[in-house]
């Protein structure tokens, strides 16, 4: 045995010439997925017990999120509101396109309040406006509400081309907003 010889340094009639691989193949490639996993994937077809009146049944993680989403709706959470319409609005998309029918929205909201056919109720549903307390005493026929700055200022940002806003019409509009000196009036018009 000579003095070249030991750990790392093999006989030299076994050494890997220069320039030569000793793995003629190369280097193993690595296997490659073609759709990478996330987290959500992995928990989204998993199964959950919940219960139901009273009643266990086993749902996805999925068909669970979605029921937790109709429950926040309902009780009002705008979130909730605005994820269910999407998920409305996608239903339909993909039905008219089983269909072959170009969509076209057709979403209608129905909430029962007291009295449905009442705007006034609506607006409170969807927190348009609020009841104005300072004018609930005031005898009439109905209850008096102050319309959200968001909503109002909507309508103003919509407002195309056409006339300007007179005098009157800003001051009903400042007299129905529930903080009218947070309005950014349109262009041209005289506050």
């Amino acid at each position: 045995m000579s003095d070249d010889v030991g750990p790392g340094r093999p006989p030299k009639g076994t050494r890997f010439k220069k320039g030569q691989s000793g793995n003629r193949s190369g280097r193993p490639k690595k296997e490659r997925r073609s759709d990478p996993v996330s987290a959500f994937d992995v928990i989204i077809d998993k199964t959950l017990t919940i219960t139901q009146n009273g009643i266990p049944r086993e749902v996805t993680v999925e068909e669970a999120l979605q029921h937790k989403t109709y429950q926040g709706a309902i009780a009002g959470t705008h979130a909730a509101r605005r994820e269910v319409l999407k998920m409305i609005t996608k239903r339909e998309e993909y039905l008219a396109a089983q269909q072959g029918k170009k969509w076209t929205p057709t979403i209608g909201l129905k909430f029962e309040g007291p009295d449905p056919s009442n705007a006034d109720e609506a607006m409170l549903i969807l927190e348009i406006a609020k009841r104005n307390s300072e004018r609930q005493k005031i005898g009439a026929d109905r209850e008096q509400l102050l319309l959200e700055p968001w909503a109002v200022q909507a309508a103003l940002s919509r407002r195309r081309g056409g006339s300007k806003l007179t005098k009157q019409q800003i001051s009903e509009i400042r007299r129905c907003t529930r903080d009218p000196d947070t309005l950014r009036w349109p262009r041209g018009t005289d506050e």
